[in-house]
């Protein structure tokens, strides 16, 4: 008789299969972020954990926002304590970019820093139309 649960993997063979697979996610966007749409505004929550609020800019130019972060740590391979197996956390600059329109303008955008979560209002603003100016033709 055939047992076809013999050949049926079990968690440990999930377990070795993923362990030779690339990591998922490590090139994914460290700066996670949710944008709600309000009657009046946008508002934007940018996960930055572990950054300080001195290491974080925003910026506005051409009408497309940019958040900025950056974040350090000690590059020593050994401690008082032994050496490292394996290090993940990342020592660079991040930076994230969204169009909000040319009518917007720094003044316009609050800004609050709270937990490791930058939030961000920006508000509605109609782009100015130019005026139908009619050429006159002789």
């Amino acid at each position: 008789m055939f047992f076809p649960e013999l050949f049926r993997k079990n968690g440990f063979d999930d377990f070795f299969d993923r362990a030779f697979l690339p990591i998922q996610g490590t090139q994914s966007s460290p700066m996670k972020t949710d944008i709600k749409e309000t009657e009046k505004n946008y508002q934007i929550a940018v996960d930055l954990p572990g950054i300080q609020k001195e290491n974080v800019s925003a910026e506005i130019h051409d009408g497309c926002l940019t958040v900025n972060a950056m974040t350090t740590h000690e590059d020593s391979e050994q401690d008082e304590k032994g050496s490292y197996l394996r290090r993940e956390r990342f020592s660079g600059s991040y930076s994230r970019s969204f169009y909000v329109g040319d009518a917007v303008t720094e003044e316009d955008i609050q800004a609050n820093f709270l937990d490791g979560v930058l939030h961000l209002v920006i508000p509605k603003k109609e782009a100015a139309v130019p005026a139908h100016r009619q050429i006159a033709i002789n």
